[in-house]
């Protein structure tokens, strides 16, 4: 009987445990979700032209391994990096083989640094220079998950695989909305290079770095690799539409968007009774535009009617134009019983006068980035704007009035001196 017992109560202890091991518990379910880990992907140029003693007075191809070996060294344990080679593996003169050298040498993943420079060290100036496949080659390496992603592009020549145009490609892939970055870094370039190399990373928000010594390549290529590791803002690609109605509803973030020459396009935000709106809007020249021209930012309520708007206008100075509003909803007089208020509907519309020469494609259209906040209202509606002054109008009338009084004084004292030299 007592063995029994003892069996009973072992066998309602061990189906306890097993419930309790397989249920979730109460402090696994409330972790937040983890974070994706960033990625980077290196591409390297190993075309023939990498022999050029130029750098320190050794190979081009010289001085990026060794900067590769003080990167991969100084890599974030969070990164999850990865090395793209360009012609590196055919060194003969068909050139439907040459513009298809690309391959990945070590895969985007967590980093062995031994087995990534061992990889390095077998590189040998060789082939061709297919800048846009391996674009496309690495933003399939890289993937299309939640991650901040990133390309590094080294290379000392533009690319030799026309009409596969570079920029086009780094345009195509900005356009898929997967947070991906690319950088350029010009070893010794020439005009045609720099140019080709800046327009690859404005098409996807990235910057170009031209580099002359093997301390710059390895000081700019561990300053990319962190920025990747701890990003300040990660967009969100979103798409606008053609009329209010059909537009996606935004909350307060930073948001990417693409909109061709002369588009309008539409989104909308939910504004409580108490808020204010704050809504900003660049659009980037990415291409070669005609000078004069311009971005709206319109809010508008669901019936059409205009709330507030800002502009902008340029002439070909800048790559970037920017504008802005302001809109606050007032507090409703109510007593502390009545209803939650419903939110009010603002349109959000973004428009842009560019133009372009025939030769320039349009699509896909340019980088639209479009921020949007909402924060506790003024205390009163007509602190808003005040023509852009707010409260500053209080300063603004005390040193109206400073002034007019320092005149009365001078002029005064003017009068007085003059009476007195009169006098004598």
């Amino acid at each position: 009987m007592i063995t029994r017992k003892r069996l009973a109560t072992g066998a309602c202890a061990l189906l306890a445990a097993l419930s309790v091991a397989l249920l979730p518990t109460g402090a696994a379910a409330d972790e937040p979700v983890a974070k994706e880990s960033p990625k980077v992907e290196l591409v390297l140029d190993v075309s023939g032209s990498m022999r050029a003693k130029d750098i320190d007075g050794k190979s081009r191809m010289s001085a990026a391994k060794q900067a590769f070996n003080e990167v991969l060294d100084a890599v974030p344990e969070e990164v999850r990096l990865g090395i793209r080679t360009l012609g590196a593996d055919y060194p003969g003169n068909d050139r439907k083989r040459g513009c298809k050298d690309t391959r990945s040498l070590y895969p985007v993943g967590p980093l062995d640094r031994t087995e990534a420079k061992t990889a390095v060290a077998t590189l040998a100036p060789t082939g061709w220079t297919p800048i846009g496949p391996a674009l496309l080659g690495a933003a399939d390496d890289l993937g299309e998950d939640g991650a901040t992603k990133r390309i590094v592009l080294i290379t000392d020549g533009e690319d030799t695989c026309a009409p596969l145009d570079p920029c086009q490609v780094a345009r195509e892939i900005a356009a898929k909305g997967i947070h991906l970055v690319i950088d350029t870094l010009g070893l010794v370039p020439d005009a045609k290079t720099r140019q080709q190399l800046t327009c690859i990373a404005e098409a996807t928000g990235g910057t170009y770095t031209s580099v002359h010594r093997t301390e710059e390549l390895s000081r700019r290529v561990k300053q990319l690799v962190d920025r990747a590791a701890d990003p300040v803002v990660t967009p969100v690609a979103t798409e606008g539409a053609a009329r209010c109605e059909k537009a996606p509803r935004l909350q307060p973030g930073l948001y990417t968007d693409r909109e061709s020459f002369g588009e309008h396009r539409w989104y909308r935000v939910d504004l409580l009774p108490g808020q204010e709106l704050r809504a900003s809007v660049s659009v980037s020249a990415d291409r070669a535009v005609n000078n004069d021209y311009g971005v709206l930012l319109r809010a508008v309520t669901l019936h059409g009617r205009e709330i507030v708007r800002g502009s902008e206008a340029g002439d070909g100075r800048t790559d970037v134009i920017s504008t802005g509003l302001r809109y606050p909803k007032p507090e409703l007089d109510g007593g502390p019983g009545d209803a939650k208020p419903a939110a009010e509907t603002v349109c959000l519309q973004v428009s842009n006068s560019f133009s372009a020469p025939p030769s320039v494609k349009t699509t896909p259209g340019m980088p639209v980035e479009l921020t949007v906040d909402v924060v506790d209202g003024p205390s009163s509606a007509s602190d808003v704007a005040s023509f852009g002054l707010g409260r500053g109008w209080w300063l603004l009338g005390v040193l109206v009035l400073a002034g007019f009084l320092a005149g009365l004084l001078w002029g005064w004292l003017s009068r007085w001196r003059v009476a007195v030299w009169r006098t004598n």
